[in-house]
């Protein structure tokens, strides 16, 4: 009879960590990669509420449900970012200092932004997230992370139809 070699689910509850047929330096690269990502996505998700909570107007409600919308399908990212890193066997974001450490995008504290201002950063965030999930992408791949991948790969499109609405709104004005 042939010994099965997969992973154990009592050696694994007893590691406290997942198993992954990906390699240590595998594991270590896409982790290293996910966890800007994370960052990047939970500040996107702030920008977009903050200016969802801010929006004034003559278009102010179709704007301020648009954002809500962007907001709730950004947030759930988060959660499907940081299970991957710790399916993989990594680990993931601790705190918000922790986010403002690995975020790339920019925040923006200023008290006043008009509304085409926030629509057209919020897009611009959106198409800078597109590429750094285009670069993880390209590193899953390197390594065969077929999960991470495909994950990737719908995120690139949610994050792309976001552009695209924002642009859509942006460019009419």
């Amino acid at each position: 009879m042939a010994k099965d070699n997969a992973p154990s689910a009592a050696r694994m509850a007893r590691s406290g960590s997942s198993e992954s047929s990906l390699s240590p330096q595998g594991v270590t690269e896409i982790t290293s990669a996910l966890r800007p990502l994370l960052a990047d996505v939970f500040a996107l998700y702030l920008k977009t509420k903050n200016f969802h909570w801010h929006m004034t107007g003559p278009h102010f409600r179709d704007y301020h449900l648009l954002l809500d919308e962007q907001a709730e399908q950004i947030f759930a990212m988060t959660d499907d970012i940081a299970e991957r890193a710790r399916k993989i066997g990594g680990t993931t974001l601790h705190s918000i200092s922790d986010i403002s450490k690995h975020q790339r995008l920019r925040d923006n504290n200023q008290e006043t932004v008009s509304p085409e201002e926030m629509l057209a950063e919020v897009r611009d965030d959106n198409l800078a997230l597109t590429g750094y999930l285009r670069t993880a992408h390209e590193l899953c791949e390197k390594h065969n992370d077929v999960a991470t991948t495909s994950l990737i790969e719908v995120w690139i499109d949610q994050t792309e139809r976001r552009a695209w609405f924002l642009s859509e709104v942006v460019s009419r004005r």
